[in-house]
């Protein structure tokens, strides 16, 4: 099968809210997508993305990342998400995405690329480590989210 990595675009952001819709159920997390495609057209300088998608334009993969900045390191990538549709997977399609990102960091002199992984995605976790990623089970989340910031306050 050939397949076609390339930048997306704004017209793209509605299959890619759908390939979001469908990694957060793959994460059984479905509620928690609160993101709309006129949310993405208003914060569209906050990420980028590239796309996969079939010889038909069908949006099959994408790796969405913005640029970060960790004290400890300096100016880094940080992969959100890298989801390939359940079906297109095993074809090297999430390898190729994950080239991509690399690319990227490279040419933009990131000092680190980092992302998540869920601890039960064993498929994700070895591909991961096949590439040589190192894994860090030390560290826990922290998240605030909508009322919750806005609410804030150290009681």
């Amino acid at each position: 099968m050939k397949y076609n990595i390339r930048k997306a675009n704004e017209t793209d952001f509605h299959g890619m809210l759908l390939l979001i819709k469908e990694l957060a159920e793959f994460e059984n997390a479905p509620e928690k997508v609160l993101n709309s495609v006129e949310q993405m057209k208003a914060e569209q300088d906050c990420f980028e993305c590239f796309v996969a998608e079939t010889k038909e334009g069908e949006i099959i993969g994408m790796s969405l990342f913005f640029f970060a900045y960790y004290t400890w390191v300096g100016k880094s990538l940080y992969l959100d998400d890298l989801y390939v549709k359940k079906e297109y997977r095993g074809h090297g399609i999430g390898s190729l995405l994950l080239e991509k990102i690399f690319d990227v960091a490279k040419a933009n002199n990131c000092k680190r690329v980092r992302w998540q992984v869920l601890n039960w995605n064993t498929a994700a976790i070895n591909l991961y480590n096949k590439c040589g990623a190192f894994i860090d089970n030390e560290w826990s989340n922290c998240d605030f989210e909508g009322d919750r910031i806005t609410d804030f306050q150290i009681e």
